[in-house]
């Protein structure tokens, strides 16, 4: 049941290339479909638009998070400096530092409501 080596595959037949034919262009537009949704015909300008809008979120939300966490830094040292208490200032006002980025990214993020709504 193994082809023969020497024998070469049978050329394909017109009935076959008319049936791919019709089945790429059905992919084709498929794909054209999916890229382009709004049927603007420049796919690529909204996705920049939200892409960005995307960025810009995500980089505010990470810079509090972040600010928090060294504010809550700097105060503890700050403590610990003054009162002496290495290293507990520190681990407490970390701590404090990062559930307070936590509670900002998710105000931000609109899942936990702000004080005063």
């Amino acid at each position: 049941m193994s082809q023969d080596p020497d024998r070469s595959p049978e050329p394909a037949r017109p009935e076959d290339d008319g049936a791919l034919s019709e089945r790429l262009a059905r992919l084709d537009k498929a794909l054209k479909r999916r890229s382009d949704p709004g049927g603007t015909g420049d796919a690529g300008a909204p996705a920049r638009s939200s892409d960005a809008k995307g960025l810009a979120i995500a980089l505010r939300m990470g810079s509090e998070f972040i600010a928090a966490v060294i504010v809550g830094g700097a105060i503890g040292w700050g403590i610990d400096r003054l009162a002496g208490s290495s290293p507990w200032g520190m681990i407490v006002f970390l701590l404090l530092g990062f559930a307070a980025g936590v509670l900002n990214v998710l105000r931000s993020a609109g899942l936990v409501r702000k004080p005063g709504d």
